[in-house]
């Protein structure tokens, strides 16, 4: 069992980022790690007991899946040199957010090995390079983006599907944990941070009934659906994350203003086995000292949970 809770000893840098922060069939096919692609330019990584590992260049190239009539935009990161089947990672964004967000996870993850691929959710920002608009999307149209990506990843020749892990952030902390709920068996690993556990219960705090939710209105700094708040009334996502019975890993600060750290606390406590590494002073989103430690963190996880 993994219940219990850390305090790391950082500084407090704190940094703005998103709230509450993806399909089947791959358009352009993705190159083997031989293959050209945008070469990384030489960088060292994060400090900590995860920077012992070898240190892998690394490629990116742009690639779509798809999940119905949707194409889901997104960018892969492959080491090279790491091995024939490398263990792989998905980032997922939060609320408005896109691929950009997991930039810095996936740099100092494909640096140590791990095949990583970033999206943007179908309707998931005004912004976003993916199909589907803001008023479609939901927690659950999210899951079926992620579910698509997941299939499209692991069908890749270098990667091992064996080991699959899930990096989510804020909304997309919560995607992420209803799906290895509802697949934890090709799930291997999972970390979650910041994860937005809490936008059930303001959904339900909001609205009491559906005929309350109207069609569309601007929700934080975009136009969401009647889609985004009905499925969640009367859900509890407690129950449903508690389904994944391997060990989880939650990073959050105690500064957070937008997603309280009582959430984690409480998804530990649904969790059979989960471990919340709680930051000092780290808001809604982590730069600085704050990131060096969770993507230390997550390596060390990510590691310590291959087969």
């Amino acid at each position: 069992m993994l219940r219990h809770s850390l305090a790391v000893a950082l500084g407090c840098a704190l940094s703005a980022a998103l709230v509450f922060g993806g399909c089947a069939q791959a358009v352009p096919s993705a190159a083997p790690p031989a293959a050209a692609g945008t070469p990384a330019p030489p960088r060292q990584p994060a400090s900590g007991a995860a920077s012992s590992q070898p240190v892998y260049e690394y490629e990116t190239q742009e690639l779509y899946a798809r999940r119905g009539e949707n194409q889901i935009y997104g960018i892969l990161y492959v080491p090279q040199g790491a091995g024939e089947q490398m263990p792989a990672v998905i980032y997922s964004h939060g609320y408005g957010g896109d691929h950009s967000y997991g930039e810095q996870y996936a740099q100092a993850l494909a640096m140590r090995g791990y095949v990583v691929y970033c999206f943007d959710f179908c309707g998931g920002s005004p912004g976003s390079l993916s199909d589907g608009s803001t008023l479609e999307m939901s927690l659950f149209t999210e899951q079926a983006d992620l579910e698509a990506v997941m299939a499209m990843v692991t069908d890749l020749p270098f990667v091992d599907a064996g080991n699959l892990f899930l990096l989510g952030t804020s909304q997309g902390g919560a995607v992420s944990a209803i799906t290895a709920a509802a697949h934890p068996d090709q799930v291997r690993g999972m970390a979650l941070l910041y994860p937005a556990f809490s936008l059930v219960e303001d959904a339900n705090r909001r609205y009491q009934s559906a005929g309350e939710i109207p069609d569309s209105q601007y929700f934080l700094w975009m136009t969401v659906g009647r889609a985004y708040f009905e499925p969640l009334l009367g859900y509890d996502i407690y129950h449903a994350i508690a389904a994944y019975d391997r060990d989880v890993l939650i990073l959050h600060g105690d500064a957070d203003g937008i997603v309280p750290l009582s959430s984690s606390e409480r998804a530990v406590q649904a969790y059979p086995s989960a471990e919340l590494v709680t930051l000092p002073g780290a808001g809604h989103g982590f730069s600085g000292g704050d990131a060096s430690a969770a993507i230390d963190a997550i390596t060390e996880y990510c590691n310590a949970h291959i087969q």
